[in-house]
């Protein structure tokens, strides 16, 4: 571990950091759907500070006539960090063998960073520097107006990117709301999920808590977006007295769309 989260400082037993790390753990994996549909890159430490574009701005006029100049373009990478706190007394029963901790506190701190994460891959985060995929789709958003009317916008969706040469597996991210309605029994017994998963998208369907007002069709084949992670999702210390202690997750990331055309945004 890296000693920016100077976790060796804290009051916290081995048995504590374990239940800590695995209840983060469980907690984003559940929902952080960007990193299931994007290619990932990374972890590369807390040193990486930007990724090369390839690209250039030139200036216009140079110190020096006859010579011509220009600066090279990097993304940088975004810093998240998010603090929680924690009473010290419960988390030392871990080390008396208790295994059912109060780790509410985890769960909150794990799901706003997993919604800072998210919400940068599809709706972008400007200060950041970072472009979202549905704000960078050129194609015109498609509207369900009604739960029936789920299968038959999908498709229309896919054809959306086959006309646009965008080939699949292609993936339905779905916000709160479009995934509930698409989980609920219909009113012939047959879930519009399983429609959508057996005759529209290859049987791709993610949770995604991140999207707001909708969902994403978008193209699994890669090469179409990139998630570049730094230092990966991790717990460290802060301070603490003699009651509690300061914890805070933390990463560091960037993403960039490098074909905006393979995805088309559907509102709810």
């Amino acid at each position: 571990m890296s000693d920016l989260l100077k976790r060796q400082h804290a009051p916290l037993t081995p048995e504590a950091w374990a239940q800590v790390d695995e209840e983060a753990g469980r907690v984003l994996k559940l929902h952080l759907a960007g990193r299931k549909l994007v290619d990932f890159s990374g972890p590369h430490g807390w040193t990486l500070g930007g990724i090369n574009t390839g690209r250039l701005n030139h200036i216009e006029k140079g110190p020096v006539e006859g010579v011509r100049h220009a600066v090279r373009e990097v993304q940088p990478l975004v810093e998240v960090r998010s603090p929680f706190t924690m009473k010290i007394l419960e988390l030392d029963y871990a080390a008396r063998g208790a295994r059912d901790l109060d780790l509410d506190p985890v769960i909150a701190v794990a799901e706003r960073v997993a919604r800072a994460e998210d919400g940068a891959i599809f709706h972008g985060f400007k200060e950041g520097r970072i472009t979202g995929i549905i704000e960078a789709s050129p194609h015109a958003p498609l509207e369900v107006k009604a739960t029936t009317d789920w299968p038959r916008v999908v498709a229309a969706a896919k054809d959306v990117l086959r006309a646009a040469g965008v080939n699949g597996p292609y993936a339905l991210a779905l916000g709160v709301q479009a995934y509930t309605e698409l989980v609920a029994d219909s009113e012939d017994g047959y879930p519009l999920r399983r429609r959508i998963e057996e005759n529209l998208v290859d049987g791709s369907l993610v949770w995604a808590p991140g999207i707001r007002g909708g969902a994403v069709l978008l193209s699994k084949r890669g090469g179409d977006y990139e998630l570049t992670v730094g230092q990966d999702l991790s717990v460290g210390y802060a301070l603490h007295d003699r009651e509690s202690v300061e914890l805070f997750l933390t990463e560091s990331f960037t993403f960039r769309v490098l074909e905006e055309k393979a995805a088309v945004f559907i509102r709810r």
